[in-house]
């Protein structure tokens, strides 16, 4: 039975199936699903599962982010927090705020990178053309290299993706670690499995 200490069994139940639900997730997305696919699909066809999956994906991290912290703070009153319960907050503080910068900016600015894509279309970059039937392609050059050497409209539009995907990633990573973290402080407090 819980005490006035302790959180009722329902909300240990929701707080460990919003923290397992969403690190589950980022872990598959990041370190199976992703390499996988870029490994295996076409870039485009890579950049349109993602431009349709990560707005999801990123949503429910952000949601399962906050209810992690709602039911942490409603079972652990202000008055009685240590400073192991006060890290954990600020651990769930830190995942909320890289979701959130994930779903709204970050992630958001690489899925509505289409100018990007539309460009390498036109140029004969697009989906179904293997790199060595590509037209005007130099010998021995990657066919996206050029067409960023040739179109300075093109290396800006590259370079801006390139940095929101390398800030979307961070975010994804610190929300890993973070979710990673309170498993750690969740499996410590358990007293057998």
């Amino acid at each position: 039975m819980a005490g006035d200490t302790e959180p009722s069994n329902t909300i240990k139940v929701l707080h460990l199936l919003f923290l397992s639900t969403s690190w589950g997730m980022q872990v598959w997305v990041t370190f199976v699903a992703g390499f996988v696919m870029s490994r295996h699909l076409p870039r485009h066809t890579f950049g349109s599962i993602q431009r349709e999956l990560f707005p999801y994906y990123f949503h429910i991290s952000s949601t399962c982010a906050f209810l992690n912290l709602t039911l942490f703070a409603m079972s652990h009153p202000s008055e009685r927090l240590g400073e192991e319960h006060s890290t954990q907050i600020i651990i769930f503080l830190v995942c909320i705020a890289a979701s959130v910068l994930n779903t709204q900016c970050f992630g958001r600015a690489t899925s509505d990178l289409v100018d990007l894509r539309l460009a390498e279309r036109r140029h004969g970059r697009g989906p179904g053309m293997e790199p060595g039937q590509e037209p005007g392609m130099e010998p021995g050059m990657e066919p996206r290299r050029q067409l960023r050497a040739s179109s300075p409209s093109h290396r800006r539009l590259a370079r801006r993706f390139a940095l929101c995907h390398a800030l979307s990633s961070l975010c994804n990573l610190c929300c890993i670690v973070c979710n990673g973290l309170s498993l750690q402080h969740l499996a410590a407090q358990l007293a057998a499995l």
